[in-house]
This record gives C-alpha cells, structure tokens and sequence, in this order.
C-alpha cells in the first residue's frame, strides 16, 4: 500500500527540518573557515566603500588597518622557517634520481605555463586594445633615472647566491643608478665661442626699452653610475636556492645528516601547527585589511574612466589562464577533475585575494593542499616554495600587457620581433618577481627598456595596480597549487617505490 497513516506522514515531515539542519550542521563543519572568509571579502568591499563617504583622514586610516595589519605581520613571520624547512625536509628525504626527476618536471612546467600566461595577455592586449582609451597625463612623469634590463637580470642571478644569509632574511641586493654631472674638461683656447644674445622689452607706456642679455653655455653632460645597493624584503630566491641545495646535499649524507633533516621535519610541523591556530584570526583580518585598501583608493570614477579597458583587459586575460588553460592541463595530465581540487584551496585563493602576496600565503596553501586535496607531503614541501618564487603567471600576463598598453598609449607600433622580445622578457622578468605586493612594477622595467618604451610611463597603472596585484596573485597561487598535484600525479610511481608501497 503507496498510502501510510496521518501520524507517519507527521513524523515525516517533521523529519525533514531536521535533517536539513543536520546537514546544515555538517557543511558549516567541514567549510567553516571558508564561509567566514568569503563573507569578510564580502564584509570588507562593503565597510570601505561605506567608509569612504565618511573622509577619514590618513591618521583614521591607518589606525583602522591595524588588524589587516597584524595579519599581514603573522603571515610574513612564517615564511622563512617554512621554506627553508620545506625544502630541506622534503629535497633529504627523496633519493638523488627522485628528487632530480621532481626538480627538472617542475621547473619545466613552471616555465611553460607562465610563457602560456605571456602568450594569453598579449592576445587579449591585442584584441582588447585598451590604449586607444586611455590619455597620457605628462604631469605623472617622474624622470626618476631607472636602472637597465641588464642590470635587472643580474641582480636576479646574484640574489640567487647572496653573500649574506642573514642579510637574505630582510634584504636583497639591488643595483642603483646615480646620475652624475660631467664637466666637459676644455682648454680655453679649445673652447667654443659663447652666444651672446641681447633680447630688448619696451615697458607699458612705450617710452623706455630695456635690454637683456642672455650668455648661453653648453649644458654638462650627464652619465647614469650603477653602484651596488640593497632594497627591504626577504630574498626568497637566495634562500631557496641555499635551503634546496641544502636539501640535495643531506640526502646524500645518509645517517649523518639524518639529526638536521629531523630538526627540518620538526620545524615544518610546529610551523603548520601554528597555522592552524592562527588561521582562524584571518577572517577578521581580511575584513579591515580589504576596507584599509579601498580607503586608500583614488577617484573610482576618474580611474575607471581612464583605466576601465585595461583593468578589463587583465582581469579577462587571468580569468581566461586559471579558470580555462589551467584546468585544463590539470584535467588532461591526471584525468580528475580540476573543480574538486580547486574547491580544495578556495580558502588558500581568499588568503591570496587580501593579501596579494604569494609568499605569505604559502602556508596556508600547504595546509589546504595537505588536508584538504591529500597531496604527497614530500612533493608539497619541494613545489609549493620553488613555485611561489619563480611561478608567477599571473605577473607574466600583467608586465606583457601593461607593456603593450604602454605601447598604444604612446601610438608606438609593435612588430613581431618586439612582441617575441616582451614574450621572453615578461616570462624571464616575472621568474625574479618577488612574492610581495606590487613587485611586478618592479620588474616591469625589464620589459619596457627591452623594447624601448618610456619606464616613466609606469606611472599611468599605479592607480589600479594594487587591485589587479590581488587578482593575479590568486592565479599565482592557483597555478603553484595545481602544480603540485600534477607533479603528485606524474611522479606518484617514483613516490610509492620510496615508501614501498603501491597504489596512487
């Protein structure tokens, strides 16, 4: 009988509240975190443009950042013992051929995505054409001497080894360019004759004219000096490079080194227990750093008129590398589907959103991605840190089409060779590219003097750059990510024959 009695049919439906709530119960469980943290973006986009109708002052400003402060403060205390535990850990505990095959499949898949990032942004920039609506203020130009791609890309090399590991904590080495004036040394019977010229001006009523005369002299020469120098910020590329051949040297040492590799081990495990306490402070923290920002922001009217294209042409050209060609690379090298793995650091992606910076994200990307997506920890100790050092597709897109935007601002034509040479330099350039906010300016010089357009002109994207930095900042962490479970997925084989086990 289909039919049941009035009592059942109560009882029932009285069940089904339940068992919503119970379901309700379990998914604010599991994905707590991650509710909190979409609704303090939410709550933090709403704050501070409410805010900005109140004109606080810079003082107001920067006493409400205070809590966004202190996050950005707590994520930046972790990365040093993170990465170089990290990497010495995972590199020691990997045979040579392991660890070698891990190495050289990581780089090179780093290096392919972000020249497919350059590739995607100078299409968009190229179809989009966001110079034609953009004018050039000549007031915003700076005449700051800036130093040359050359010297940009040794100092990329030499921050790889840095003299000083202590000094790599907080600094970098940076080359700095000095103007100096340079007399020309004539003798005087060499010297060239001097122009005298003698302007007259008759007064208002006409009745006198005064003469002035003007010696005109040839200007001193000015020459640009490099001399060597330092700029603020962790040298994340010289203490990889350090803590990596670290890692490679005591897996070669066997039981000698076995006591530092279980320091390393140890270090890496009280430093993701302290993530996951400090991780539930976060959602309070994005809510005043996110408002800080927009309480810092210019004109939204003026900048979207003048920079609306080209923060369009950016935005689409991200959305198009992570949501679509990254996926995509992930679904047809594993065979799984790439939405489940990216629900997996949603949390890590919101980090990313607030911070706009990779490298202090970096320990929540290893939480999610050990909790949540259960990669190999061996393999997320070695390609999460390479990666937020030199994976940067995210920057790769932005300094090409930022250079090309300069470009049709200026009227200037691209031919292919100079499109071929923004390509290299934006892949080469984004490799040094920092892991903190804004460092894509930077290394925007490398590409602007490799085709000869004006580096003043960086000026004309300040205005929106520190919204888009939090943009390609999540591309960046998403492609890190991913990464690591391709590269879990690709060496799994050479994984189990060092547990001894088998299966995926």
């Amino acid at each position: 009988m289909e039919w049941c009695c009035a009592p059942c049919q109560q009882a029932r439906l009285a069940m089904v509240p339940r068992a919503i709530l119970a379901r309700g119960r379990d998914v604010c469980k599991q994905n707590g975190l991650l509710i909190l943290s979409v609704l303090s973006v939410i709550v933090g986009c709403l704050l501070g443009f409410f805010l900005r109708t109140r004109r606080l002052s810079q003082q107001e400003i920067s006493y409400f950042q205070f809590p966004g402060e202190l996050l950005m403060r707590m994520l930046k205390m972790m990365i040093l013992p993170l990465v170089i535990s990290s990497l010495m850990s995972g590199l020691a505990s990997l045979d040579p051929k392991t660890s070698s095959r891990l190495g050289i499949l990581t780089v090179a898949y780093y290096l392919w995505t972000t020249f497919m990032a350059v590739v995607v942004g100078i299409f968009m920039v190229s179809v989009i054409h966001p110079g034609s609506a953009a004018q050039k203020e000549t007031a915003e130009q700076s005449g700051k001497p800036v130093m040359s791609s050359a010297d940009a890309l040794l100092d990329l090399i030499r921050n790889m080894f840095p003299a000083n590991l202590v000094e790599a904590t907080f600094k970098q080495y940076r080359t700095k360019t000095t103007p100096v004036v340079k007399s020309p040394k004539v003798a005087p019977e060499e010297a060239p004759p001097r122009r005298i010229l003698i302007y007259g001006v008759q007064e208002e009523n006409g009745s006198r004219v005064q003469n002035f005369a003007l010696d005109l002299t040839p200007p001193p020469e000015i020459i640009y000096k490099s001399e060597p120098g330092t700029s603020d910020g962790m040298n994340v590329l010289g203490i990889v490079f350090f803590s990596a051949t670290m890692g490679i040297m005591l897996g070669r040492m066997g039981d000698s080194g076995a006591p530092l590799v279980s320091f390393c081990q140890c270090l890496n495990e009280s430093v993701m227990k302290i993530v996951a306490v400090a991780v539930w402070y976060f959602p309070f923290g994005i809510v005043f750093l996110i408002a800080g920002k927009i309480l810092e922001m210019d004109d939204p009217r003026a900048v979207g008129k003048k920079l609306g294209f080209y923060s369009i042409t950016v935005v689409c050209g991200l959305v198009l590398h992570g949501l679509f060609i990254l996926p995509l690379l992930y679904f047809l090298i594993t065979k799984k589907n790439p939405i489940v793995f990216i629900r997996g650091i949603l949390q890590a992606l919101l980090i990313a959103l607030a911070t706009s910076s990779s490298s202090a994200t970096l320990p929540i990307t290893f939480k999610c991605l050990l909790e949540n997506n259960h990669i190999d920890r061996r393999i997320a100790r070695f390609v999460l840190p390479v990666g937020a050092t030199i994976n940067m597709d995210g920057t790769a897109l932005y300094e090409a089409v930022a250079a090309i935007f300069i470009a049709q601002v200026n009227n200037y034509e691209l031919d292919f060779g100079q499109i071929i040479t923004i390509s290299i330099t934006a892949t080469a350039a984004s490799i040094g590219a920092a892991g903190i906010p804004q460092a894509g300016l930077v290394t925007m010089v490398i590409v602007l003097t490799s085709v000869g357009l004006p580096t003043d002109d960086i000026t004309l994207i300040i205005a929106v750059d520190w919204a888009l930095d939090r943009f390609r900042t999540m591309i960046n962490v998403l492609g890190d990510a991913l990464a690591a479970g391709i590269m879990a997925h690709i060496c799994r084989k050479d994984f189990a024959r060092d547990t001894g086990t088998e299966g995926d």
